[in-house]
C-alpha cells in the first residue's frame, strides 16, 4: 500500500534509537522528508547517517534537543520558525521506573512525569503553528500498554501514560476543526534499549541470564515474544499517514495481545 508519504514533512522526536529511529527509518523509506530530534548530538548524527544509507531521500536532517528542559520549545521553534510548515509530528519520547508505590518520593514522580507527559506537551505546544501550515497534519504520541492495564510494579508509568491518553482524546478534539489528526500508538514489551538493560538488571539481581529474564516476561504475552521496535513503527506510520485520515482522538494498542480489556 501507498501511504501516500512521498514528500511530507515529517519529524520524529526521541528518533535516534529504538522505536523513534525504526519509525523515521520508514517514513524515508516511504519518501517522506525526515528531521529526527533526541538528546544526544552524536547518536543523532549516527542515526540519521544510517537512515540515508538505505533509503531514499539520503539526507536526513538532525537537530539535538531535551524535551524535558525549560529551553525546549525555544529550540523547537527555532527550527520550525518562520512560516515553516510540519506534516508530521512523532514523539516517542517517555519510559517507565519500577518499584511499588512506597518506594517512591516526589522526585520520582515529578521525574517521570516530565518525560511522559510535560515533554510531549511542550513539542505539541512549539510546533502547531507549523502543524496548522501542514498537508493532512497529524501527530502520533508513544503511549503504552500499562496506560489501559496497569503493570504491578509501574505505578509511576501507568499513572502518567493513562494521562497521555487523556491529552490524546482532548486535543483530537480541539485541534480537529484545524484539520490537525491526534492518535497513541500504545507499544507492549518491545526489544528496545530499556527493556535490554531492565533484563539485565533483572538478571543480576535474580542470578539468572538477561534472556531467561526477557523469555519469563515474553510468556505473559499471548504471541509468546517481545515486539521489534518495526512492528511498532508500521503501525505509528500507518497512524500517522493520510491513509488513517479518520482515525483521531485513539490509542491503538500493539502489544501481541498482552492487554486483556475489552477497550
Amino acid at each position: 500500500m501507498d501511504l501516500g508519504l512521498a514528500g511530507r514533512e515529517a519529524l520524529v522526536v526521541g528518533g535516534s534509537a529504538g522505536i523513534g529511529l525504526a519509525t523515521a527509518r520508514l517514513l524515508a523509506a516511504e519518501g517522506a522528508s525526515v528531521t529526527i530530534a533526541s538528546r544526544d548530538a552524536a547518536r543523532l548524527q549516527e542515526a540519521a547517517a544510517s537512515i540515508g544509507q538505505t533509503a531514499q531521500p539520503a539526507e536526513v536532517a538532525w537537530f539535538p534537543v531535551d524535551v524535558t528542559a525549560d529551553d525546549a520549545e525555544a529550540r523547537l521553534t527555532a527550527h520550525y520558525g518562520d512560516g515553516r510548515s510540519l506534516d508530521i509530528l512523532i514523539v516517542t519520547v517517555g519510559g517507565s521506573i519500577r518499584g511499588r508505590f512506597d518506594t517512591f518520593g516526589d522526585d520520582a514522580w515529578h521525574d517521570n512525569y516530565n518525560m511522559n507527559v510535560i515533554g510531549p506537551v511542550r513539542t505539541v505546544r512549539a510546533l502547531l503553528p507549523s502543524l496548522g501550515q501542514g498537508r493532512s497534519p497529524s501527530i502520533v504520541l508513544l503511549g503504552a500498554a500499562g496506560a489501559k492495564m496497569p503493570y504491578v510494579n509501574q505505578v509511576v508509568s501507568n499513572v502518567h501514560k493513562a494521562g497521555l491518553l487523556a491529552l490524546v482524546k482532548t486535543l483530537s478534539h480541539e485541534l480537529a476543526p484545524k484539520g490537525i489528526r491526534v492518535n497513541a500508538i500504545s507499544p507492549g514489551r518491545t526489544l528496545t534499549r530499556l527493556w535490554l538493560d531492565r533484563a539485565e538488571k533483572l538478571a543480576a539481581e535474580q542470578g539468572t541470564t538477561p534472556g531467561g529474564v526477557i523469555d519469563e516476561f515474553a510468556a505473559e504475552i499471548p504471541l509468546g515474544r517481545f515486539a521489534e521496535p518495526d512492528e511498532i513503527a508500521q503501525a505509528v506510520v500507518f497512524v500517522a499517514s493520510a491513509r488513517a485520515s479518520y482515525i483521531t482522538g485513539q490509542s491503538i494498542s500493539v502489544d501481541g495481545g498482552i492487554g486483556r480489556g475489552l477497550l
